[in-house]
């Protein structure tokens, strides 16, 4: 490979990486943290996401992961209401 034909695939490399990166991140339109309590354990998360809805469910899900053991604990912990709800624009 000679070294013009490198740097143009490097070039389109970095430009699918950018690509995939804008697009991904363009679509994110709010980012909260949430805190909550289950099972006498608390957490926190931030998660971002297409809307405030998206972004609290998703910060809500990731804060209830390590207080939660099993698919039915981590449905009650998503169905408690959290302690706090910070939100921002992005």
């Amino acid at each position: 490979m000679t070294q013009r034909s490198r740097l143009l695939a490097a070039l389109v490399v970095f430009g699918f990486v950018a690509f995939l990166l804008w697009t991904t991140m363009a679509s994110q339109r709010a980012e909260c943290t949430v805190a909550v309590a289950y099972a006498g354990g608390r957490g926190e998360a931030t998660a971002s996401g297409a809307s405030e809805a998206d972004a609290v469910r998703e910060a809500q899900t990731t804060a209830c992961g390590p207080l939660a053991r099993g698919m039915n604990e981590s449905i009650a912990c998503s169905n408690t209401p959290p302690l706090s709800r910070r939100c921002r624009p992005l």
